[in-house]
C-alpha cells in the first residue's frame, strides 16, 4: 500500500485515538475551510455510527485485529451470530495463509526446475566441448 491510499486510514486511526471531540474538530474545521470536507466528514460520522456511541475507541476493540487493524464491523448484538461470524472469518484467514504458501511453494518449484535446466544446459555445453560462456548450439536454449 502506497502512502497516497494509506493516509486516509492513518488520519482515521489518529482521530479515533483521541475521540469523539477530535472527529467535531476536524468536521468543524472541513466547514471553515473547504464545506464539502466538512459535510463528507459529517455523513461520514454519522455513515460509521461515530456520532452516536460515546467513544470511537470502542468499536475498534470489538472487531477482529490483522495486523493492528480491525475489520471494522462491531458486535451484531447476537452472540451465535458474532461467533459464527468470528469463525468465518478465522477459517477464511487461515485458508490465505494456506494458499500463500501454496504460491511460494509453487514458486519455489518453478525457480528450482529453470535452475535445473540452466545447470542441464551448462553441463551439455561441457561434454559437447563448448566453453561455458559459448552459447549451447541448441536453438531453443
Amino acid at each position: 500500500m502506497t502512502a497516497l491510499t494509506a493516509w486516509p486510514g492513518q488520519a482515521q486511526d489518529w482521530l479515533d485515538e483521541r475521540g469523539k471531540p477530535a472527529w467535531i474538530a476536524a468536521m468543524v474545521l472541513g466547514f471553515i475551510f473547504f464545506w464539502p470536507v466538512g459535510l463528507a466528514l459529517l455523513f461520514y460520522m454519522i455513515w460509521s455510527k461515530r456520532m452516536f456511541t460515546g467513544s470511537c475507541r470502542h468499536s475498534r476493540h470489538h472487531g477482529h485485529h490483522r495486523h493492528g487493524r480491525s475489520y471494522g464491523m462491531p458486535s451484531s448484538g447476537n452472540s451465535a451470530f458474532d461467533a459464527y461470524k468470528a469463525d468465518t472469518l478465522k477459517r477464511l484467514e487461515e485458508e490465505q495463509e494456506a494458499f500463500s504458501a501454496f504460491l511460494q511453494r509453487l514458486r519455489e518449484a518453478k525457480d528450482k526446475q529453470e535452475f535445473d535446466a540452466f545447470m542441464d544446459d551448462r553441463a551439455r555445453a561441457a561434454r559437447d566441448g563448448a566453453g561455458p560462456d559459448t552459447p549451447s548450439a541448441d536453438p531453443a536454449a
